[in-house]
C-alpha cells in the first residue's frame, strides 16, 4: 500500500494535479527514482511526535542560537530550545563538520524556516531529503536578511504559505517513521519477522538513533537492537545533559518493549532474523564475518552516517550513505 501511495504521489505531482513543490527530492517511486542502486541516500530524521501541528505564533525574527557561536548555546532543556524556534520566523543553520545536521530538522519540526547559510554550495548528493527550493524561496522573501526582517516589506502571507508546505513535507518525508519505511521499501523488504539491528558503540549517533527510532515506532518488538541503545527508550533514567547534543531530539521516545537479546550468534547461525541491519558501519560491525557467511547480501543493510568523506564501503550492497 505504501509503495502504491508513493507512486500515486509522484504521478499526481508530475501531472500537476498536486503541488510538486513539496516533492523536490525524497521518496520517489520505482518509475521515477534515479537512486535505484546502492549506495542509497539517507539523512537524519525526527520522530513525528516532535512535529508541531500548526504554525506557532511568532514574535521573533530569528532564533537565538547561531551555529558555531557557543555563547548562544544557552538551552539545557529541550522544550525551551524548541520553543525558541517556534517563536521565530527563521532559525540560522549551516554546514559544520558535514552538511546534514539535526538542527535543520529541529527547526522545520518546530514550525520555523531554516535560514541556511551557503546552501547553494551543497552538492545535490548530500542533504538529499531537505526541501531546498522552498527554503531558498523563504530566505529570498522581501525584507528578509541575515538575522533581521524588515516587516514593512515582508510578505507574511507568502511566508505562511511556504511554512505550511514545509510542515506538510516534514510530516510526510522527514519523520523517523517515514525514513524507516523508505529504507525498507528501498530494499523491497515486505517481511513480518524479526529484524536484528546491530551496533557496537551505543553512544548518541543521530543517523543510527533516528532510523532505529523510526523502525521501532513502526515495527515495535520485531526490531531487536543489540546491544540495547538505552537512551531512545522512555524509561531511560540517567541524566540527558552529558549526551551528545545535550540529549535533545533522540532520547526517551520509544516504549521499551520486551525483546530477547540473548544468544545472538547462535540465532544468526540459525537464520532466525529476516533482516540484519548495521546501524553505523564505521563504528563497529559485530558478527560481520558470520553474517556474511549465513545471509545473502539482499538481507543485510548498512548505514554510513559519517560527515563528508570518501566512504570505503560505498561499493557494498544495500549501503545507505549520508554524505
Amino acid at each position: 500500500m505504501k509503495v502504491v501511495l508513493l507512486f500515486l504521489t509522484c504521478f499526481f505531482a508530475n501531472t500537476g494535479m498536486i503541488d510538486a513543490s513539496i516533492l523536490e527530492t525524497p521518496f520517489h517511486c520505482s518509475m521515477c527514482d534515479k537512486w535505484d542502486k546502492s549506495p542509497f541516500p539517507i539523512g537524519f530524521s525526527i520522530a513525528s511526535q516532535k512535529v508541531v501541528s500548526s504554525i506557532p505564533k511568532k514574535d521573533k525574527d530569528f532564533a537565538y542560537i547561531i551555529p558555531g557561536d557557543k555563547k548562544t548555546y544557552i538551552y539545557y532543556d529541550e522544550g525551551e530550545y524548541y520553543k525558541d524556534y517556534q517563536r521565530s520566523y527563521f532559525g540560522i543553520t549551516k554546514k559544520k563538520a558535514g552538511w546534514d545536521c539535526m538542527r535543520h530538522y529541529e527547526i522545520l519540526a518546530n514550525g520555523c524556516i531554516p535560514y541556511f547559510l551557503d546552501i547553494d554550495k551543497c552538492s545535490p548528493q548530500t542533504m538529499h531529503f531537505i526541501p531546498r527550493k522552498l527554503i531558498k524561496e523563504a530566505m529570498s522573501l522581501p525584507g528578509v536578511s541575515y538575522r533581521r526582517i524588515d516587516h514593512s516589506k515582508f510578505d507574511k502571507e507568502r511566508y505562511n504559505e511556504i511554512l505550511n508546505k514545509l510542515l506538510d513535507y516534514t510530516r510526510q518525508f522527514l519523520t523517523a517513521e517515514a525514513m524507516g519505511t523508505y529504507v525498507l521499501n528501498k530494499i523491497n523488504y515486505s517481511g513480518d519477522g524479526k529484524v536484528l539491528f546491530l551496533s557496537r558503540d551505543i553512544r548518541m549517533d543521530y543517523l543510527r538513533c533516528s532510523v532505529l527510532i523510526g523502525l521501532k515506532l513502526s515495527l515495535g518488538d520485531k526490531i531487536i537492537d543489540v546491544p540495547k541503545v538505552p537512551h531512545i527508550y522512555t524509561n531511560y533514567s540517567l541524566p540527558l545533559r552529558p549526551l551528545y547534543g545535550r540529549g535533545f531530539t533522540c532520547t526517551k521516545i520509544v516504549e521499551d518493549l520486551a525483546v530477547d537479546r540473548s544468544n545472538v550468534e547462535e540465532r544468526i547461525k540459525n537464520k532466525e532474523f529476516e533482516l540484519i541491519i548495521y546501524g553505523e558501519i564505521h563504528r563497529g560491525n559485530p558478527y560481520i564475518d558470520l553474517v556474511h557467511k549465513v545471509y545473502p547480501k539482499e538481507k543485510i543493510i548498512y548505514f554510513c552516517g559519517q560527515d563528508q568523506h570518501k566512504c570505503p564501503y560505498r561499493s557494498w550492497f544495500n549501503l545507505f550513505l549520508r554524505e
